[in-house]
């Protein structure tokens, strides 16, 4: 386990992989590290994480990165939330928001609040008290102007992007910060007789390229975590039981909306994302359920405008990596796992490793109980996530397909099932520290998803009814008035990022 650090070679590119190089190589600025990455322009990547979760502004901030800059280089647009239509019942929909409904008052959340309010009879929505939902329903986004004085947090954000364009420009950061991108084809692993580490691997024309510690990016084929080193993967499809999906971008469509939709159809569900110069779709299904020809033809037919490609399939297992670091590789991305994206959660993935293994870096050596602990924190990680589709998926009312029935009767792993008993008996939602969904995260997908609780928190009966509409009344009051002063999302973008025609772009 003594092996001095110097050179570390990431192999496979895309997001994932420049996603890692740049931020390697724009943190460890004045160590002796050399950083190269293989990637073949043979081997395509996924590329359909374009949604992203607000987290990915602290990775871009860290990287120093211009917002204005990336999301013209991107053609990004501006992501206040998720749109679920249709996942309770049939004509249904609410918006899965960033940022928090109301305030805490007397030590406890918000929803407490308010759902003693619906419990007197209340008929104000928790949406009212949210920037991100009612901006989103009225198409607007903008930034808090200088003679604002609410007493109100910024709206939260991310963004949607076209994912090639990001890795692009990563790449472009990263080889100005000294990464060696080297084009080649892996075809052999070569590792130490003693250990069992990874010294090398070999590329297709002959060349040798070493390295002390390796970074697998190469999706799923795990082609170092996986298929040399046999970490093994947990298969969830008995709780997600998704497994293959359909992905083509259209024609964007007049008003870009500063949110992802996630449409759940008869055997799975679909994305539409917008982006400045197109539109991201794909349908998420259960083979199971849904032949393959069946689904591309009607994804094909519910696009908001001309297809601009051929529906391109994926097939994927949902689960988890049992060791995502084991001997001196790490993986990062799909080669770690992987979680469908209902909740953008795909690129936050990559993102969280990244900073993980950075305050985790190895020195002189790999010690076993920080591997131990990273591969730990990952598995956590990824559960949460895990519970959170499941929620979607079977707090539901839905019974009109054999799909729907099927998820209505998975039975649920333990820790969504406390999750979900807690919150039924008592309104409580419990957040640990240093997880990824928050209080409002869960109770946005409770509420939206139909589950009502039978109590709230025992404190939301302190202020009087008359002092508890007033403060609803201000609080709603605020959101609106800040709201009222942002400007549509296209209007936004145009005055402050609008990206030049692509063709023109990459000319």
């Amino acid at each position: 386990m003594q092996r001095k650090v110097r050179k570390i070679v990431i192999v496979g590119g895309g997001t994932a992989g420049w996603m890692t190089a740049a931020s390697l190589a724009r943190m460890s600025k004045g160590m002796p590290y050399s950083i190269e990455l293989i990637e073949s322009d043979e081997i395509g990547t996924v590329g359909v994480g374009e949604a992203t979760i607000p987290p990915i502004s602290d990775f871009n901030r860290t990287m120093q990165i211009d917002e204005s800059e990336f999301m013209r280089a991107t053609q990004a647009s501006i992501k206040l939330g998720i749109e679920f239509v249709d996942w309770h019942r049939l004509g249904e929909s609410y918006i899965h928001p960033f940022g928090y409904y109301g305030v805490q008052m007397h030590g406890i959340y918000f929803h407490h609040f308010w759902l003693r309010h619906r419990a007197q009879g209340g008929t104000m929505s928790p949406d009212a008290f949210n920037q991100n939902i009612v901006a989103s329903r009225q198409g607007r986004y903008g930034k808090p102007l200088p003679d604002d004085r609410l007493p109100l947090p910024p709206v939260a954000h991310a963004y949607h992007f076209d994912a090639g364009l990001y890795a692009a420009f990563l790449r472009r950061l990263g080889e100005a910060d000294g990464v060696k991108r080297i084009e080649g084809k892996v075809v052999h692993v070569q590792q130490n007789g003693e250990d069992g580490f990874i010294d090398s691997v070999k590329l297709a024309d002959g060349r040798e390229v070493a390295g002390d510690l390796f970074i697998d990016c190469s999706g799923f084929r795990g082609l170092l975590i996986e298929q040399t080193l046999h970490a093994g993967y947990e298969d969830w499809s008995h709780w997600l039981p998704c497994d293959r999906a359909f992905a083509v971008p259209c024609e964007r469509i007049a008003a870009t909306t500063p949110y992802t939709r996630s449409t759940s159809r008869e055997a799975g569900w679909q994305w539409r994302i917008p982006l400045q110069h197109r539109t991201g779709n794909g349908y998420v299904y259960c083979s199971e359920f849904l032949g393959d020809d069946e689904a591309a033809s009607l994804l094909s037919g519910r696009l908001d405008g001309k297809a601009l490609a051929t529906p391109r399939p994926l097939r994927f297992v949902a689960g988890r990596r049992k060791e995502v670091w084991k001997k001196n590789v790490v993986s990062i991305g799909l080669a770690s796992g992987f979680l469908e994206p209902l909740e953008s959660t795909s690129i936050h993935l990559i993102q969280s490793m990244i900073a993980r293994f950075l305050f985790m870096f190895p020195g002189d050596g790999f010690d076993q109980a920080t591997i131990d602990k990273f591969n730990a924190i990952a598995k956590d990680e990824l559960e949460e996530i895990r519970d959170v589709l499941m929620l979607h998926y079977t707090a539901t009312e839905r019974d009109d397909t054999p799909f729907w029935r099927h998820c209505r009767a998975l039975t649920k792993p333990d820790s969504l099932k406390q999750r979900w008993e807690m919150y039924e008996r008592s309104g409580n939602i419990v957040i640990q520290p240093g997880v990824l969904f928050s209080e409002a995260s869960w109770f946005a997908i409770y509420e939206g998803q139909g589950l009502r609780p039978r109590a709230y928190h025992p404190f939301a009966d302190i202020p009087s009814d008359a002092e508890l509409a007033r403060r609803f009344t201000l609080m709603a009051g605020d959101v609106g008035k800040r709201v009222a002063t942002f400007p549509s999302h296209d209007d936004w973008i145009r005055a402050n990022c609008a990206a030049p025609p692509l063709k023109e772009k990459m000319a």
